[in-house]
């Protein structure tokens, strides 16, 4: 079979520089030509994977096409050649599937074209979004020790909204409602969780619970934020050029954002200093959502409390505490089960600050 994949690559490339057909077309032909001429009558069965498997190696992601295109898989991720893995449904397993160093180069650099962003020595990391909005996040040597470090981190096709959450199992129906009647009366809130715990899938269906007439402004590293609202903009950061220069971060993201007119503004994740100017741009009254990585929801106070002291050794906790407590509403915190399954097991209200930030929770 792989002979035949590369003789169809092979042609589909010489016709393509010959011809003005549709690549579609042109792969067809090509593809019908090479099967009468080297395979000669194939099973329905097996000529239906050779279509699909070359349809993959040209127009797809090649062997990790049927991964990406597998519903009920979560992420995947890449250790090495022959060292493939996914998550499904919270759960790890090991898939057989054999790619060499080659194949994995060839397919990230595939992945990477459309979005501008490079890999490198000189830039060993890299985060993008596929076409499909999947996150994708490579490391290579010398950083690992040996071979790529491939993550795709999938995201549902459908926009759950509270209700759908409510329906899995996710939360209870008062919490729900709860979050709704806070969200669209204009409160804070930060979402905390581990990874995979269903933060962003919990901030989108927050972010399509608000009313029609707002505008949306979302900023994050890579784009993972989806509405169904039409007045939205999302942005996202940008590393720097070969000279060093042209990127742009999350705190200049938030900043130009407050020019924008938002009426509510997202932030994807609050990872370092721009929790300062998160802080800032929410306690000049506008209304906003973030997540940040976190344990509990102690924790994820915790967390944006000391991080804005990243900003500067200018930065004093005598303004941040006083300034989180009148400026984040609520905490709400997801979980990952032991049984793969996610679900909202705290929210915590900010009641004062009295030396230090007061909080209750509301719905255990």
């Amino acid at each position: 079979m792989s002979q035949i994949l590369g003789a169809v690559s092979d042609s589909v490339r010489d016709r393509s520089v010959r011809s003005s057909a549709n690549p579609r077309t042109v792969f067809d032909a090509a593809l019908d030509a090479e099967i009468e001429a080297r395979a000669g009558h194939l099973p329905l069965g097996e000529e239906m994977e050779l279509r699909q498997s070359a349809e993959n190696h040209l127009f797809g992601f090649g062997k990790l096409q049927p991964l990406l295109d597998d519903p009920e898989i979560e992420e995947i991720w890449i250790n090495g050649p022959s060292k493939v893995f996914v998550a499904k449904f919270g759960r790890t397993i090991k898939v057989q599937l054999e790619l060499d160093s080659a194949e994995i180069s060839g397919l990230i650099e595939r992945m990477l074209r459309p979005t501008g962003r490079r890999l490198d020595r000189s830039s060993p990391f890299v985060d993008a979004s596929l076409p499909d909005g999947s996150r994708l996040h490579v490391v290579i040597p010398d950083i690992t020790s040996e071979y790529w470090s491939v993550n795709i981190r999938k995201f549902p096709q459908r926009i759950l909204g509270m209700d759908d959450l409510v329906a899995a199992g996710s939360m209870s129906a008062a919490a729900a409602a709860f979050l709704v009647d806070r969200v669209r009366s204009g409160a804070n809130i930060l979402v905390s969780g581990a990874t995979q715990a269903g933060k962003t899938t919990l901030l989108c269906a927050l972010i399509n619970s608000l009313e029609a007439n707002e505008r949306i402004i979302t900023v994050e590293e890579t784009f993972e934020i989806r509405a169904n609202t039409a007045d939205w903009v999302a942005m996202q950061t940008r590393q720097p050029n070969l000279e060093g220069k042209g990127e742009i971060t999350l705190r200049r993201l938030i900043k130009e954002s407050l020019r924008m007119r938002p009426s509510r503004l997202i932030v994807g994740e609050v990872r370092e200093a721009e929790a300062l100017d998160l802080l800032i741009a929410l306690n000049s009254g506008l209304p906003g959502l973030c997540t940040v990585h976190a344990n509990s929801t102690i924790d994820a106070l915790m967390k944006i409390s000391t991080l804005p002291l990243l900003a500067g050794s200018n930065i004093s906790m005598d303004f941040i505490g006083p300034t989180v407590a009148a400026c984040i509403d609520f905490v709400v915190h997801c979980s990952l089960n032991a049984d793969g399954t996610r679900s909202v097991s705290e929210i915590r209200a900010l009641t004062g600050y009295n030396g230090s930030i007061t909080s209750e929770v509301v719905i255990p």
